[in-house]
């Protein structure tokens, strides 16, 4: 397994742009009741600076690794719901559902189906049917279903990043740990959005959604990187 010491090595200077973007949103702080075009390219940032972290590991890596490649068509589809959610309140909330589901799609695809570890998905499950409950009463219209499937999609892809971390049987690696805490932080993320849009005002909603989506963004795209890290730890060596 690669020391984490030669992963913030590797890939550490690669990070630095989306840790000053994501700086810049928040310092920027822009208001959500005036959308802009200018709005949407700050918020949409750290995620543009998450694709050229994919690139900078060349196009090789990418063509030989089918699970990277679908973590950055992810990674566009996101910043596609990302710049709707900024218009959400002229009806295009919808519009940016539908771009994340598609991202979940290719990061379930991208994260596989082995090892299956049924008991991580019956837990996973558990948790996104209690949600889908608490929010039913709140939900009307297209919503009550579009939402419903939505947190089917985005409880799959959890369980799929959380199955391959198999912690009992020592079979786990530093990417494999990312995609399970970004997977966990994109749901968190993913549920406060629900709430405090359906339910009840959430305090600081807004700085928590934000701070677990960019973190879980982050962690999955570092999942995508272990073949080349593995290689650099061998030169290393």
């Amino acid at each position: 397994m690669v020391s984490p010491v030669t992963v913030v090595k590797s890939e550490g200077p690669k990070l630095v742009p989306f840790f000053k973007s994501t700086c810049v949103y928040f310092v920027l702080w822009l208001p959500t009741s005036s959308p802009s075009w200018f709005s949407a390219l700050i918020k949409c940032l750290p995620i543009f600076c998450l694709w050229l972290f994919m690139l900078a590991h060349g196009f090789s890596f990418l063509g030989a690794h089918s699970s990277a490649r679908k973590i950055l068509a992810g990674l566009i589809f996101s910043s596609l719901g990302d710049a709707f959610l900024i218009w959400q309140e002229d009806g295009y909330f919808s519009h940016g559902l539908l771009m994340f589901a598609i991202s979940h799609i290719l990061y379930s695809s991208a994260f596989g189906m082995k090892p299956l570890n049924p008991l991580a998905g019956l837990v996973i499950g558990a948790i996104s049917s209690v949600s889908y409950a608490l929010l039913y009463p709140y939900l009307s219209g297209p919503f009550t279903y579009l939402v419903g499937v939505y947190i089917a999609l985005i409880g799959f892809m959890g369980w799929r990043a959380v199955a391959g971390l198999q912690l009992a049987n020592d079979l786990w690696t530093w990417t494999k740990m990312s995609a399970c805490l970004g997977a966990v932080l994109f749901m968190v993320s993913d549920l406060t959005i629900a709430v405090n849009k359906f339910c009840f005002p959430v305090p600081h909603s807004r700085a928590i959604i934000m701070a677990t989506y960019y973190a879980a963004q982050m962690l999955i795209a570092l999942s995508a990187v272990e073949c080349q890290d593995v290689e650099t730890a061998r030169k290393m060596a």
